[in-house]
């Protein structure tokens, strides 16, 4: 059964479906509740992962399961994503607390788990009324500042990942994604790859690393805008140099290339009343007292890496593993990320 009186959620796409009939029988004896049906509806504005939002009885649950298609290697890992929301939950309020893991592909179609829903705001095309920029700008620097805040050692987080060598890991995890996930020729991919491997920095004091930390991965209270109700997406979680964290922040946050800047749709965070790049960079400085002269080389990561998730998105609308008609033109912004990183790399060389 379908559902739409969601403001959040819409009717499944065509081919994303989920058999309700197969899922119930699955969380019946699981899920209280679950013997008696389910209600399914799609929360539609991800790129990557399928979310949907399943109601059973009273309450509501979130279903994440890896996108349609063949997925590149180790990317998608919803079993992990699992895990890593079990470990945090308990010591990072924003992170939500996860229900149940299901390995058999035989349900959903891949591995998926229920994790609860959060109700809240997230800004994407525009900004409500009562939501001032300067407060959501706050609000965002202070989740991040917090989240790197974490003991990872206290809390025995630290195999979450491997500091040790974080750096060249991304450099070289990314490089191979993005080799993998070509479907032609892209100016400047080749000067950007040598650059992040000519110039790896040492790596900075490890913390939790969320790995997409952007505006639209949170979720603000409704009420009181100043405070963050959730995080989302966590598959990319692991334990490193937070500054790759900030690097790809900056990049979402002050976007370097053409294609968002004069885009149809306008990038909230560089209008104004929000804080500017330099100011969200010096105060993440002070709070935390990190030094950031590697900040300019994971910002060039962080583009590269960003036009590696896009095209990796492109590659499924390629390839015909999705019909959903907002990646079409994705490779354009490909080429638009991959000529900033390029252009970033001549000013710092």
């Amino acid at each position: 059964m379908s559902s739409t009186g969601d403001k959040d959620t819409a009717p499944v796409r065509a081919g994303e479906e989920l058999d309700a009939a197969a899922l119930s029988r699955y969380l019946t004896g699981r899920i209280e509740g679950a013997e008696s049906g389910l209600e399914i509806a799609q929360f539609p504005n991800g790129h990557s992962n399928l979310t949907y939002l399943l109601r059973i009885g009273q309450h509501e649950y979130v279903l994440r399961r890896a996108p349609l298609g063949p997925v590149p290697p180790k990317a998608h890992d919803m079993a992990r994503e699992y895990h890593v929301l079990a470990a945090i939950h308990p010591h990072f309020a924003p992170a939500p607390k996860p229900y149940l893991l299901c390995e058999d592909p035989s349900i959903a179609g891949a591995t998926f788990y229920l994790m609860e829903r959060r109700r809240g705001v997230v800004l994407r095309t525009s900004i409500p009324p009562g939501f001032p920029p300067a407060q959501v700008s706050a609000a965002f620097l202070d989740c991040l500042v917090k989240l790197h805040a974490v003991d990872i050692v206290r809390h025995g987080l630290t195999g979450l990942g491997k500091p040790q060598g974080f750096v060249e890991r991304q450099v070289r995890g990314w490089s191979e994604r993005w080799r993998h996930a070509q479907t032609g020729e892209t100016p400047g991919a080749g000067r950007v790859i040598a650059y992040l491997n000519d110039r790896l920095p040492p790596d900075g004091p490890p913390t939790l690393v969320h790995n997409d930390f952007k505006l639209d991965n949170l979720m603000l209270d409704a009420i009181d805008p100043s405070r963050v109700e959730a995080v989302l997406d966590w598959e990319m979680t692991t334990v490193g140099d937070p500054l790759a964290d900030l690097g790809l922040a900056l990049c979402y946050w002050d976007p370097p290339d053409k294609e968002v800047r004069e885009g149809p749709v306008p990038c909230l965070t560089t209008g104004p009343g929000w804080m500017t790049r330099e100011a969200l960079t010096a105060e993440y400085a002070r709070r935390t007292g990190r030094d950031l002269s590697s900040l300019p080389f994971h910002e060039i990561l962080g583009i590269f890496k960003l036009a590696v998730i896009v095209q990796q998105i492109y590659q499924r609308w390629y390839r015909g593993q999705t019909r959903d008609e907002r990646f079409a033109r994705f490779d354009v912004r490909v080429r638009s990320l991959m000529q900033a990183a390029a252009e970033r790399v001549e000013s710092a060389s």
